[in-house]
């Protein structure tokens, strides 16, 4: 069951940066969707819906890849730092 909703939780993040690709190109051939009035607004609100769909879903597999211990040491010290922070207070 856990698997399933987290298939869920990714499933709108893809399905959101796949409609601001849609938003992105529909207004670089000057095709207006129907909640926009301009191709630049059409245009910004898609490459926003974009940039988080990519975000989330990177923040999703590198907090992933943290729990099993399976990333870089760069990105394995933030945590080291977070963790000794946390018990410096």
């Amino acid at each position: 069951m856990k698997k399933i909703i987290a298939l869920i939780i990714l499933i709108v993040p893809v399905f959101l940066a796949g409609l601001g690709i849609k938003y992105m190109r529909d207004s670089m051939f000057g095709v207006v969707n129907d909640p926009f009035t301009l191709t630049v607004v059409q245009f910004v609100v898609g490459l926003g819906l974009t940039i988080f769909g990519v975000w989330f879903i990177g923040g999703y597999v590198l907090h992933r890849e943290r729990k099993n211990k399976r990333v870089q040491e760069r990105f394995a010290e933030q945590i080291r730092k977070k963790q000794s922070n946390q018990e410096n207070e």
